[in-house]
This record gives structure tokens, C-alpha cells and sequence, in this order.
């Protein structure tokens, strides 16, 4: 399934789920505080906009924020919260589509950089953010970390969550690195609502090459936002890297 099929009206019409889920302030608040003090006072860039969960929040910071973003419907649900003066946005996808002007920051958060589901993607992601940034420029990637050691031999499939009306789970390709989350929720009547996402899985070091094959240098990695340290334990993983000065 092609990713504009997958985002589609009906999907950008749920998406945002007012201080739950990704939207809670505990989870928002310090994605949005980090960027904007590495966005300081020059301007920001987001790969795959969406609905504007981080793009809104950081523009009201004062940050002069600009959004890639490949969904129609996940465009006209944000402009019910800003319009294109505020925050302007490109329709295209984050590896190839190139954005007016230069940048201090790029990001890409909440795992969409997997939503390329090649590695020559992935790469070509990476060097479409590097030309947007000035020297000294930072591209900051929010990524979980593959959970491959929770996969006995022979098996495909683990429950991520499973709580009152909801179940998600995540079926493996680990020749094409590949996962698809299904996400089921259900009522006390015999009917269930399924949307399922495919992704590719980016290890750490994986992701770091990517970064030297278009120029970056890592510069911090976090656990999370309010800048935990990343162990072997960690489940994801908050990524800065740099487009050094001489370059």
C-alpha cells in the first residue's frame, strides 16, 4: 500500500487526539521544548508535517517553522489550526522534495523516517535534509529501536499493547528489515477497525552511516527528549547530528 493511500482523509480525521497518546503534554511538551532551543533563532524545517502536533507548538514558540508533508488530508487537518502564512508547507515526500530557503534545523519525528521502507530512501532522506541546512546545521531523527531481541526463533509476530478495546501488534520481514503495526480497537459489539503501517527498521548504527554518507556527524543521542542517557535498554532514541562548519 502506497503511503498516500495509507494517510488518507479518513485516517488525518482521527489523527489527532487532543492531550492523550502522542498529543499528552508530557510527551509533546519536551520534543517542542528540545527543538526549539536547537532551533534557537533561525528557522525550522519538518519532514512529514502531518497534522502539525510538533509544528504548532514550536510556531507558537516564536520559531519560524516550514513542513514537507505528502498527505493532502493531514495538510488540511492542520490548516484547521494554522494557516499557510504561519506555517507554510510543501506537498511532497521528505526524501526528494526540496523546501525555499536555508535552515538551521530539520527534523523527523515519532519513527517517520522508517515510513521509507528502502534504505536508499532512508540515504536519500538524510541528503535531502543536509541541503537544506546552513553549515553547522542540525537534523534531529526521534526513532525507536528495533525490538528484534523479543522475537523467539521462528516467530513473526509480538503484542506490543494490549489494554480495553485496543490491541497492537508488529509482524517481522528481518531479510528486508521490515515490521507492519497493526493496530486493532474494538467495542463490546462483534465489530474491530484495523489500520496497519508499514515500516523499515533503521538500527543505530545503521542510521549514523546514513548520516557520514550525507555528511553529518553525530553530535548527541538521547533516550528521549529531556535527554536521558541511550543504553542497550533503550527503546528509542532521540538523534542530533551536524553539518560540520568547514563544509
Amino acid at each position: 500500500m502506497e503511503q498516500e493511500e495509507i494517510w488518507n482523509g479518513e485516517v488525518a480525521g482521527r489523527y489527532d487526539t487532543p492531550g492523550s497518546g502522542m498529543f499528552a503534554p508530557e510527551v509533546l511538551e519536551p520534543a517542542v521544548d528540545r527543538l526549539a532551543r536547537l532551533a534557537g533563532k533561525g528557522r525550522a524545517l519538518e519532514f512529514a508535517i502531518g497534522t502539525g502536533r510538533v509544528a504548532v507548538p514550536l510556531a507558537e514558540r516564536g520559531v519560524c517553522v516550514t513542513g514537507i508533508e505528502l498527505s493532502l488530508p493531514m495538510v488540511e487537518q492542520l490548516r484547521t489550526k494554522a494557516d499557510e502564512a504561519t506555517i507554510p508547507v510543501i506537498i511532497g515526500d521528505m526524501a526528494t522534495t526540496r523546501a525555499p530557503g536555508t535552515y538551521t534545523l530539520v527534523y523527523l519525528v515519532y519513527n517517520t523516517i522508517s515510513n521509507l521502507l528502502t534504505q536508499d530512501e532512508q540515504v536519500a532522506c538524510f541528503r535531502n535534509a543536509a541541503r537544506h541546512l546552513a553549515p553547522g546545521g542540525r537534523f534531529v531523527i526521534e526513532l525507536g529501536v528495533p525490538e528484534l531481541r523479543k522475537l523467539p526463533p521462528g516467530q513473526t509476530a509480538v503484542v506490543r499493547q494490549f489494554e480495553r478495546g485496543y490491541i497492537g501488534l508488529h509482524t517481522y520481514d528481518v531479510v528486508r528489515q521490515h515490521i507492519v503495526s497493526h493496530h486493532v480497537r474494538f467495542d463490546e459489539s462483534e465489530h474491530a477497525r484495523l489500520f496497519r503501517t508499514p515500516h523499515r527498521y533503521i538500527w543505530p548504527a545503521e542510521l549514523d552511516l546514513m548520516a557520514k554518507l550525507a555528511g553529518f556527524e553525530l553530535q548527541a543521542r538521547h533516550a528521549d527528549w529531556v535527554g536521558s542517557a541511550f543504553t542497550a535498554e533503550s527503546s528509542s532514541h532521540v538523534s542530533v547530528y551536524r553539518v560540520p562548519r568547514g563544509q
